[in-house]
């Protein structure tokens, strides 16, 4: 894969958000949650009770299409940055990563950044996971984050 290839698989939005870190981290770090603010339209339902706490946890998230995913936590600061890989049930991570950093601006004011990086994910997936990625757009990024300002600054 060329650098440029490479560059065109890692997707990034940002946008500020009226809310402190901690209101938005919980939010995202908690998986019956992220249905509610997922710009995607692909998350179904999370159990509660899978807040993350730290690298290395693995959540469950139904999609919208009924499959099932675990979801292996690999970076990890609480109220600040949380990033997932998701995989089929009982398997390694695909090869795809969702990550979040909150970067504070003032106590009550956050940078959010989203960001989705399919580099990891081999030419070989199969294609329906090659289909999706490519057709996740940084729009579909900017959705999150929208809804997500949406519910922390409601709250």
């Amino acid at each position: 894969m060329t650098t440029q290839e490479a560059q065109a698989r890692i997707l990034t939005a940002s946008r500020e958000i009226k809310a402190d870190a901690g209101t938005i981290f919980e939010l995202i770090a908690d998986p019956a949650v992220q249905p509610s603010w997922d710009g995607n339209d692909n998350l179904g339902e999370a159990a509660p009770g899978q807040r993350v706490h730290g690298v290395g946890q693995i959540f469950v998230m139904t999609l919208g299409s009924g499959s099932v995913r675990d979801n292996r936590v690999v970076e990890f600061t609480e109220g600040r940055l949380i990033a997932w890989m998701p995989g089929d049930v009982g398997q390694e991570p695909a090869g795809h990563l969702w990550r979040w950093e909150l970067e504070p601006v003032d106590e009550t004011r956050t940078l959010v950044t989203h960001t989705y990086d399919w580099t990891g994910l081999p030419d070989d997936s199969p294609e329906p996971r090659i289909t999706r990625a490519r057709s996740t757009t940084t729009d579909m990024l900017r959705a999150s984050l929208d809804r997500l300002a949406a519910l922390a600054e409601g709250s």
